[in-house]
């Protein structure tokens, strides 16, 4: 006959159990602990075995076995080097090419809007030199509508890191500058400028748009 706890898991036995069957029930529990434990001390004793005859076979000289063993080890503590050399050397290129594609995502993104910033520079400069050319009877309020257009324009471009580039008076950087003129000044320094004709502009540090100036040389 089955044990009682089988008829229990499949809910056939639905009565409480007896003492005798209580007995039972921890009679073939300590049965299966019993030979759980036998099982455990005869892979034990394998091991154990196992090492003794690895420790004898070392303490053989020239045991052919032993030197067979000894070979087969070194060989794969060898591979197991280059292994772990090899999934380092993985781990690092992985890391490497995860940062490279990071530096160009974030590149990708700041520089997104650089075209659109090239096309929006030639109204800005509509409005700066339309507010310039207002004479002063001009209406206050169409003074005021164009400001407040232009500054509207420089805070949004501001928002998105795009930076007016001033050189008035500064000295001259091709990098950044494009010389439209030389002229003889001997009140400046050689390579000066001396005006700015149209500002340029950076985005995010890189440049759009080269400000175009009038550069001071030295006079005859």
């Amino acid at each position: 006959m089955p044990p009682l706890h089988i008829f229990q898991e499949l809910g056939m036995a639905k009565e409480p159990q007896t003492p005798l069957e209580d007995e039972l029930a921890r009679q073939e529990q300590e049965a299966e602990v019993t030979e759980q434990a036998a099982e455990e001390r005869l892979v034990e004793g394998e091991l154990e075995g196992l090492i003794e005859e690895d420790a004898a076979l070392e303490g053989e000289v020239g045991n052919p076995e032993a030197d067979m063993l000894a070979a087969q080890v070194e060989e794969l503590e060898q591979s197991l080097a280059e292994a772990k050399d090899q999934a380092l050397r993985a781990a690092a290129e992985a890391q490497n090419v995860r940062r490279r594609a990071e530096q160009e995502a974030e590149k990708a993104r700041k520089f997104a809007l650089e075209k659109f910033v090239k096309e929006l520079l030639p109204v800005v400069d509509s409005l700066e030199k339309a507010l310039e050319s207002m004479e002063d009877g001009a209406s206050d309020v169409h003074r005021e509508g164009v400001s407040m257009t232009l500054k509207m324009q420089l805070g949004v471009l501001n928002k998105f890191g795009v930076e007016s580039v001033e050189p008035q008076g500064e000295p001259f950087d091709p990098q950044v500058h494009e010389a439209m003129a030389m002229v003889p000044n001997p009140e400046l320094e050689p390579n000066t400028v001396m005006e700015v004709m149209q500002k340029g502009y950076l985005l995010n540090g890189r440049l759009v748009r080269p400000a175009m100036v009038v550069v001071s040389q030295k006079a005859n």
